[in-house]
């Protein structure tokens, strides 16, 4: 009985223990409580400002944009605010809003098993209350103090102001994208009205916005997604009775037009922009709007204002002279990825043009600009720039005949959609053409006949490893790839071009620097992670022949705009066959430069080529970069030896087998026949590439029959064709000659040694030695040259053959050295000599 007693006490003594610290704990919760007070609603613009993100250009001088600079809002009362706005917001930000006091305890458990299962915090369960005083005076952490201040506070507000005014008071706060805050401001911004007057499908627009303005703007990339969201929107008002079925069937299809952004107070605005959406995409919107970041871009605030200031002068002559109202071009430092330059149109203010559209992210046909990613295909599998296609008048359509005729009789073929026969810029054909000049003067057929050879999927995975990410399939295109057929953005394709720069090195583009927070902390920052996607001699293939002024003359002639004497610059033009696109895209070790023009709306220009268009403006900024960017040259290619290569891809087109003869008497080379007097002949038998190799493995001759290629028939058919015009016949093996060369022989070459310098006398570094030769010919000797250690150090064509040198000038002289004598007689037979001797040491 006394145990039980005790534990009685015992129990009665926790409880009361229990109790009274929940009292306490109660107790301090409410005094923590009654600290709260209701925020003061009208600091919510210099919260704002004060802790705004900035972003600079590489420097971190200049200023390029605050974010909440200039801050446009403008306070209406709830009356003059349209019925459709508060229904349409309500409906998909917190359709219980008139029936809950601020909190929705069932909403935050939702939320709060939403996050569990996750493992994120990402949902808030947050009610239209919550997000007033989020707004107007919180911090945006999610913690759990924060959370449960914000549950009072909205409490308190909800027994202060009427839901109206609540719901005023949301709306007059909401962002609606950059400085734009609150619905009236939203509604003249975007229609030109005020928030009383928009539509319903006006007002399902602004209500979809708030959650992420970014995101869903109008101006960005995700107008399909803003689309769904308004949609959402009208289906979430006929669920909450605010609307019937029919009036949003009639307002889903209702067009409605945004107005053409405007933003002031903003320098370099299109990259901006640009910059703006990677660090909202990447941070989030409230981290942009509220952690005060510093931003220092890689933009070259200089280069940029030469370039807006170049790109607005000749898009307006454009459009007076050639009905091209409007203009872009890109810059990017190839060795780094790092975008020096963004214009993205004449003006970004300009209106008339929907000038705040970025043409540099746009996605256009680039025309003959794709030309070199094919070329540089080809040169990977092992074509080389001297190789020989023939530009002929070809079908390639496998479903036609050479002729252009459809295999198929059924009525519904119809040549001009089923063939495919291009035609060259100037409707000329040229014959066989090396595919340095096919490319150096942009020849198309020779270029379809190239991307071929290279493998259409073999050209778009290059590409896109290059920068070009928005091929698909290369079905897509077929053939038409090469000449444009995809589409890219102006900011890829000059990044793309920076990897021929950078001598097959990829690195990806990017507009930041650095970011640092608030307190100066690095957010992030540029890390340079380049990788090769391209051999380096392949790049300087592309560069060699994108730079060489005498291959593209024939095109451009001598002093074009593309020739910059003193500078190796490598370029390429484009222009789209509807005319609706003209570029120009071209590279220095140190800066890769993009321009385009055009029309937004794709209405065609006059009918010129890029070069009249579009190259004088690239010229212009490509004039003022060189000043300011090192001068650096494009180092050399290497090329293979090319001894035993099919001879067409050593440049040879007349035939396929090759022989070689002494071309001074014609006879048939020997081992011993000079490389002087060599040459290289071919029975002559006039066929298409083809003919003579498989497209995969070009350094070989073809052994199996070529017709099992699909393309063969067509490329050779035209080929014989033209050969047959040219006057060209076949021969036969009977045209090797049979004689082998009897004047180059071992017997023939001279026979040298050496009578002074002698390998028995010992001589000082410092005095002139003489060289004497005793030297037995069939032919007169018409030089003699000499080598000292291997190195090269004179020669002698005077009768008699005497040479004199002095050791201690050549920096390759040991104790005992070498001596070699080479002699050549008028022949070009070759006889050597090689001799040792010691010098003093003490000398």
């Amino acid at each position: 009985m006394r145990v039980r007693k005790r534990i009685k006490k015992a129990i009665k003594l926790l409880f009361f223990l229990a109790l009274s610290g929940g009292i306490v704990l109660a107790g301090a919760f409410l005094l923590w409580v009654s600290t709260f007070r209701l925020p003061d609603l009208d600091t919510f613009e210099q919260r704002k400002v004060l802790q705004s993100t900035k972003i600079y250009d590489k420097t971190g001088d200049v200023l390029l944009y605050d974010v909440h600079e200039n801050i446009k809002r403008t306070i209406i009362p709830p009356d003059e605010m349209s019925r459709h706005i508060k229904n349409a917001t309500v409906a998909i930000e917190d359709s219980e809003f008139y029936e809950h006091h601020g909190v929705k305890p069932t909403a935050f458990l939702r939320a709060v098993l939403v996050n569990i299962a996750s493992f994120e915090f990402s949902q808030g369960g947050s009610t239209i209350t919550q997000q007033v005083i989020k707004n107007s005076f919180l911090t945006t952490e999610k913690t759990i103090s924060r959370k449960l201040k914000e549950w009072v506070l909205a409490y308190k507000l909800e027994n202060v102001l009427d839901k109206e005014e609540i719901l005023a008071l949301y709306l007059n706060e909401s962002p609606y994208g950059g400085n734009i805050y609150g619905v009236e401001e939203a509604s003249q911004a975007f229609f030109s009205k005020n928030a009383e007057e928009v539509t319903l499908a006006e007002a399902a627009y602004l209500a979809a916005l708030p959650q992420a303005p970014t995101f869903y703007s109008p101006y960005g990339k995700n107008r399909e997604k803003l689309d769904a969201r308004k949609d959402l929107v009208l289906r979430r008002m006929v669920e909450n009775n605010f609307i019937t079925e029919e009036e949003r069937e009639i307002a889903s299809k209702e067009p409605v037009e945004f107005n053409p952004r405007e933003e002031r107070g903003i320098k370099a605005a299109h990259f901006v922009i640009f910059v703006r959406e990677y660090l909202i995409e990447k941070y989030g919107e409230d981290a942009v709007s509220e952690n005060g970041y510093k931003v220092i871009t890689t933009l070259d605030y200089n280069l940029q204002k030469l370039a807006e200031d170049i790109v607005e002068k000749y898009a307006l002559a454009n459009e007076k002279n050639n009905n091209a109202e409007n203009a872009a071009l890109t810059a990017i430092d190839p060795k780094t990825g790092q975008i020096l330059v963004m214009v993205g149109s004449r003006n970004y203010f300009d209106k008339e043009i929907d000038g705040n559209f970025n043409v540099a992210l746009a996605h256009r046909q680039p025309g003959s600009t794709f030309k070199p990613f094919a070329y540089a295909a080809a040169f990977e599998k092992g074509y080389l720039p001297q190789s020989v296609v023939f530009d002929v008048p070809t079908e390639f359509s496998t479903a036609c005949s050479p002729s252009g005729v459809p295999h198929s009789s059924s009525s519904g073929d119809d040549a001009s959609t089923i063939c495919y026969s291009p035609e060259n810029y100037d409707s000329k054909f040229r014959g066989p053409i090396s595919l340095r000049n096919a490319l150096a003067q942009s020849v198309n057929v020779p270029s379809v006949k190239t991307l071929y050879l290279a493998g259409m999927q073999n050209t778009i995975d290059l590409a896109k490893n290059m920068g070009i990410n928005s091929l698909e399939d290369y079905r897509r295109y077929g053939l038409t790839l090469v000449l444009g057929g995809g589409e890219v953005s102006l900011l890829d394709l000059t990044s793309a071009y920076g990897t021929f720069a950078a001598k097959g090195v990829r690195n990806q583009y990017t507009g930041i620097l650095r970011i640092e927070d608030r307190a100066g902390n690095v957010v992030e920052e540029y890390k340079n992670e380049s990788h090769e996607v391209l051999a380096a001699n392949t790049a300087l293939m592309i560069s060699d022949i994108l730079s060489d002024n005498i291959a593209r003359t024939p095109l451009y002639g001598p002093n074009s705009a593309l020739h910059f004497p003193g500078y190796d610059v490598a370029v390429k033009t484009g222009t789209t066959n509807d005319y609706k696109d003209v570029w120009t895209v071209g590279y220095t070790p140190n800066i890769a430069v993009g321009a385009w023009a055009g029309n937004n709306d794709n209405t065609p220009m006059a009918k010129k080529i890029s070069g009249l268009i579009i190259t004088p403006m690239w010229n212009a900024f490509m004039q003022e970069a060189l000043r300011v960017i090192p001068n650096e040259s494009f180092e050399e290619p290497q090329y293979p030896d090319t001894a035993g290569y099919p001879p067409i891809i050593q440049g040879e087109w007349r035939g396929g087998v090759p022989f070689d003869v002494d071309k001074t008497t014609g006879k048939l080379a020997t081992a011993d026949t000079p490389n002087e007097v060599r040459e290289t002949r071919v029975v002559r038998e006039i066929h298409s590439i083809l003919h003579w190799i498989d497209k995969n493995n070009p350094r070989v001759m073809r052994t199996d029959n070529p017709a099992n290629d699909p393309q063969y028939s067509l490329w050779d058919s035209s080929v014989r064709a033209w050969a047959y015009g040219a006057g060209y016949t076949d021969q036969t093996s009977s045209v090797i000659p049979t004689v082998k060369d009897d004047s180059h022989t071992a017997d023939s070459k001279p026979s040298v040694q050496f009578i002074s310098p002698s390998n028995s006398t010992l001589y000082n570094s410092h005095a002139q030695i003489r060289v004497e030769l005793a030297i037995q010919a069939k032919s007169a000797i018409k030089k003699s040259e000499f080598y000292l250690n291997g190195s090269y150090i004179g020669s002698s064509e005077k009768n008699p053959l005497s040479f004199v040198f002095v050791p201690a000038e050549s920096t390759e002289i040991k104790a005992i050295n070498t001596l070699k004598a080479v002699v050549t007689d008028e022949k070009f037979n070759k006889g050597e000599a090689i001799i040792t001797f010691q010098l003093n040491e003490n000398n």
